[in-house]
């Protein structure tokens, strides 16, 4: 299992990730106190890839250069699971665990300290491309579930499927899944052809989209459904479930859209977006602001 997430700190910003990895001798000390854990809960899981801080890397300029990841087998002394942790409500696999004087063998490093965010990107672009993979077969199970109920319910005279309204739901929630299956594509052939560094905005892309246009059809197939999507003789709470935890695994959502509006940025101002934007000439020609300076403060 991977631990990195830790619920004394704002995680997404990975950098603020604050359990320590200390070199004593031929061994490390682990400290630190992680949650949502994926997997630990499960007795087949016997090691967690721990993310942390490297003590000797701590003045290192780059911040991105002082954190490693480090083997800790799950039943090393000092490794408490406390409580297995919800997702709305119902317990799942995750785990919340303390790591307290925990040492391991020299050779459990991977890579080398201070390596640890170069390998959590090497993981993080083809496991979001993976996760929207699936959120979007998750869709399509949504639209099959709403495809089976319009053909057995009637109301108002008619079969939903013969319900103008209903027919406007499906047609748009198949145009959603077709352009996020594409958007996903495409974030994978950038992996492929430019790397997962060059493809960083598709991938955000995709990360965002997939999970926000499942949500809308799984919430779509509750609404057909009625009380029955509501009930636990239908799928379609669990579906909801998980899909709306995948938009914070592997990031939230506004960390990706800021992945993607940073990349925009970058760009400066063009021949087209200047003639589009448009120019008052008025401003200039009677100079009524010429003695303003712009307050501008620095971005964060």
């Amino acid at each position: 299992a991977y631990a990195m997430t830790e619920p004394g700190v704002a995680s997404s910003d990975a950098t603020n990730i604050s359990a320590t990895i200390t070199r004593d001798g031929d061994e490390y000390v682990i400290n630190g106190h992680k949650w949502y854990i994926s997997g630990a809960c499960r007795p087949e899981c016997k090691l967690f890839i721990f993310l942390g801080r490297s003590t000797s890397n701590e003045k290192n300029e780059k911040r991105h250069a002082q954190h490693s990841m480090i083997l800790v087998p799950r039943d090393a002394e000092g490794v408490h699971i406390i409580r297995p942790l919800a997702v709305f409500g119902h317990i799942h696999d995750h785990a919340e665990i303390l790591f307290e004087n925990v040492r391991v063998p020299v050779g459990n490093m991977l890579l080398g300290e201070g390596r640890g965010f170069e390998i959590a990107q090497g993981r993080l672009g083809p496991g979001r491309i993976h996760h929207c993979m699936r959120t979007i077969g998750t869709a399509e199970q949504a639209l099959d579930a709403i495809i089976h109920r319009v053909h057995q319910r009637v109301a108002f005279g008619k079969l939903l499927a013969d319900q103008a309204t209903i027919r406007q739901t499906i047609a748009e929630a198949r145009m959603d899944i077709t352009k996020s299956r594409l958007l996903c594509y495409l974030a994978a052939v950038q992996a492929d052809d430019h790397g997962f560094k060059a493809a960083k905005a598709f991938i955000a892309m995709t990360k965002v989209d997939a999970p926000r246009i499942c949500q809308k059809i799984i919430d779509e197939a509750i609404q057909i459904h009625g009380a029955h999507g509501v009930s636990q003789d239908s799928r379609l709470t669990d579906l909801y479930h998980h899909v709306r935890h995948v938009r914070l695994a592997d990031g939230p959502d506004i960390v990706h859209l800021n992945t993607i509006a940073k990349e925009e940025l970058k760009r400066r101002s063009s021949v087209m977006g200047t003639s589009v934007s448009g120019n008052n000439k008025n401003v200039k020609k009677f100079g009524k602001f010429d003695h303003l300076v712009p307050k501008v403060r620095a971005r964060l």
